[in-house]
């Protein structure tokens, strides 16, 4: 599955190209959701969890992917489908 964020394969946040990270925004047991349904995005390592601005420490952009992702998936399902896929809303 591709993307729901993104068409090219460079940091979503940056635009490197180069040793990217693939980040599931929804992980845990969501995992395997976020793969099957395009929730993930291409991160540099910096912007993942190789420094304390990474999205793995962030909570803030965290939660920014994790409302651009719902809303994304929302234009073409409802809420409810959403928070039956995921678990909950984060809008």
């Amino acid at each position: 599955m591709n993307s729901l964020l993104q068409e090219e394969k460079e940091c979503f946040i940056c635009g490197k190209t180069t040793g990217l990270h693939k980040h599931h925004i929804y992980g845990g047991a969501n995992r395997k959701k976020s793969e099957e349904n395009g929730f993930w995005v291409w991160l540099a390592p910096e912007w993942h969890n190789m420094s304390g601005n990474g999205v793995h420490f962030d909570r803030t952009l965290d939660l920014i992917l994790k409302r651009l992702c719902q809303k994304e998936y929302e234009k073409g399902h409802t809420r409810e489908e959403f928070m039956k896929l995921i678990g909950k809303s984060y809008l």
